[in-house]
């Protein structure tokens, strides 16, 4: 039977019907240990029971009814991220990749207002920033862009982490920096705290702005609410989204008073971006998981994972090389091909997600239990024993 949806995922041949905490049920009874969380989506588990709770209630009441008016969900929600974090203002949308359209609109039109156009926004090799033709572009490779130009122009992408390339290509025409602290599909690459710092003086020096892309890395995903703050700096402007939902589709642009000085009425706007249901349940997330001690606890929790993991390379070196990344956002950097390892990993009901740079991405739901991180190591040491 040839499905009726477009092909454009290479997609596991199985499907699921329930979800509790980390665990997810097959349609033939089968239970399978989740490690990928939705791709860093559902932060709190499956069917978390405050967020059922928090969907049910604001279900009987109120869905939609668009941006026409005032949705105070969405102010609530809105104000205790600017309460919590750099910003000033917050618009909400429905996805991170069109977090990334408005992050571009919202530079180029900061420097338009004071008389002072420009364009040019420098991003970085292995980022990824969504799928539309501004996302894609802002990514560069030639597996996003080919054959859908012609692109938005006026990226320029350089070597991840390259010092020397990053001051010789910023200037006084430079719009915006665009990056991932954490780049997650580039393969859990780490941007050091003093290179986040470095990027922040640069950009100060020349007028640009700083766009930090947190979509995969942001909300509790590092040990802190989001990753930035490891280094002790702020962008002027981020892209939130995946589990600021915690499984419902929610995403968000905070911004500073100056960097969105440009943005009036008429200047963007969203259908369902912010609409009652989305900002009461990210309201609830944000309140479970912004609590220091449940940020502890993801530092812990990480930790004891990536202790395990570290004895997992040791005992299987044909199959992993190196253990990656911060918080519960940690990567297995592979000798073996990542897809045989993946395979692999599904063959011990286990679930997780393959990255660029021969890598696997570990992203369990950020309240995991001991019990279950003990358990995902043994199905990998027995997943990377079938491979060796």
């Amino acid at each position: 039977m040839i499905s009726a949806v477009l092909p454009t995922y290479n997609r596991a041949p199985f499907a699921f019907v329930k979800g509790e905490g980390c665990w997810l049920t097959a349609e033939d009874g089968s239970r399978y240990l989740d490690l990928g969380a939705g791709i860093a989506v559902n932060a709190l588990g499956h069917a978390h029971p405050d967020l059922v709770a928090t969907l049910t209630e604001q279900a009987q009441k109120l869905w939609h009814v668009s941006n026409v008016y005032r949705i105070p969900e969405q102010e609530r929600l809105a104000e205790a991220l600017v309460e919590k974090t750099f910003a000033d203002t917050v618009f909400f949308t429905n996805s991170g990749t069109e977090t990334a359209e408005l992050a571009i609109k919202m530079a180029r039109k900061y420097h338009y207002e004071k008389g002072q156009p420009r364009a040019e926004i420098i991003a970085f090799e292995g980022a990824f920033h969504g799928r539309s033709t501004g996302a894609i572009a802002a990514a560069g490779s030639e597996k996003m862009v080919k054959g859908f130009g012609p692109l938005m122009p006026g990226f320029t992408h350089l070597p991840f982490g390259d010092h020397a390339a990053l001051k010789a290509a910023i200037s006084d025409k430079t719009c915006a920096v665009i990056i991932e602290p954490i780049q997650g599909e580039g393969g859990i690459r780490t941007l050091p705290d003093a290179c986040l710092k470095g990027l922040r003086d640069l950009c100060d020096q020349h007028g640009a702005l700083l766009i930090f892309d947190e979509v995969q890395c942001g909300v509790g995903r590092s040990g802190k609410l989001f990753a930035h703050e490891w280094a002790g700096v702020t962008p002027d402007i981020m892209m939130v989204a995946k589990g600021i939902g915690g499984g419902f589709p929610l995403g968000a642009v905070l911004a500073t008073e100056a960097a969105a000085s440009g943005m009036g009425a008429g200047s963007h706007g969203s259908t369902y971006g912010g609409n009652p249901l989305g900002c009461a349940v990210g309201a609830k997330v944000l309140e479970i998981i912004s609590d220091d001690a449940f940020l502890a606890e993801v530092s812990r929790k990480s930790a004891l994972f990536r202790q395990g993991l570290e004895s997992l390379v040791a005992r299987h070196p044909t199959v992993y090389e190196a253990v990656r990344g911060q918080g519960l956002m940690l990567g297995l950097k592979c000798k073996a091909t990542n897809t045989d390892v993946v395979n692999a990993n599904y063959a011990q009901h286990l679930l997780t997600v393959a990255a660029a740079d021969n890598v696997i991405r570990l992203l369990p739901a950020l309240n995991i239990p001991d019990v279950d991180i003990t358990e995902a190591l043994a199905r990998l040491d027995r997943a990377a024993a079938s491979i060796s």
